[in-house]
């Protein structure tokens, strides 16, 4: 594993506080989503442990709940190693989220109240503000929060970690596949017309904006989840 790199301003603070497993797998999530630890790079509990300052147990930990994730493989006999980041893997990936969340909106927008709306407010704002400071990594987490709070209110919880999941691939895929110098700002305020659209109370709307928002995700280009496009997506990656 490659120690240089991590932040070492940010791995000094991230096991202040909380569970300290629970700070070293987000310390590892954030240096995958954003690319600074390369798919199929390991990820030796050791060198983790000695460079937390952490016991082995913990690091393995911490490790097997990105194995849950599918951030990180672990192999007998061969150790841990960063997922790797495909596009045949994001499509079906992404097929999947927009069936889950088209078909949750169905049920969720009859419990749509005025105190989802102001979470989803707050969400935005939030999201903006991580914008105009460029900082990606807090951007995607947010996004995920506002669309698993959408998802609550279908009341399928044994469906939200694969929700989850299938939104923390896809913002991976699209930091590390996404041409540099995007605008951030624009992908916070795309979440604006789903906001809308829920509070319009109208439920056709309201699909047609997720799914809108849903098959554009990468770099706003072409519907990925048409199946005529999906091979022209994967020859031009």
């Amino acid at each position: 594993m490659a120690l240089e790199s991590f932040n070492n301003e940010q791995q000094a603070t991230s096991v202040r506080g909380g569970k300290r497993s629970s700070q070293i797998s987000e310390n590892l999530r954030r240096q995958i989503i954003l690319g600074l630890l390369i798919p199929n790079e390991s990820l030796r509990e050791l060198d983790l442990a000695q460079h937390f300052k952490s016991s082995q147990s913990t690091v393995r930990e911490a490790l097997l709940v990105l194995q849950d994730e599918g951030l990180v493989n672990r192999i007998p006999h061969r150790g841990t190693h960063v997922s790797e980041c495909l596009a045949e893997d994001m499509v079906e990936l992404l097929h999947l989220r927009h069936d889950i969340e088209t078909r949750g909106i169905l049920r969720g927008i009859e419990r749509y109240d005025r105190l989802t709306h102001r979470a989803l407010t707050d969400l935005v704002d939030q999201m903006v503000a991580a914008a105009r400071s460029e900082d990606e990594y807090a951007l995607s987490q947010l996004d995920c929060q506002f669309h698993m709070r959408i998802y609550e209110d279908a009341g399928l919880t044994g469906v939200q970690p694969v929700l989850r999941r299938c939104i923390v691939h896809n913002h991976r895929y699209k930091i590390l596949k996404s041409e540099r110098g995007r605008s951030l700002l624009f992908a916070a305020e795309r979440h604006i017309p789903i906001l809308e659209a829920l509070e319009s109370g109208d439920v056709n709307k309201a699909v047609a904006a997720l799914s809108h928002h849903i098959n554009t995700i990468v770099d706003f280009g072409p519907h990925l989840l048409d199946p005529s496009k999906i091979k022209r997506v994967h020859d031009e990656i």
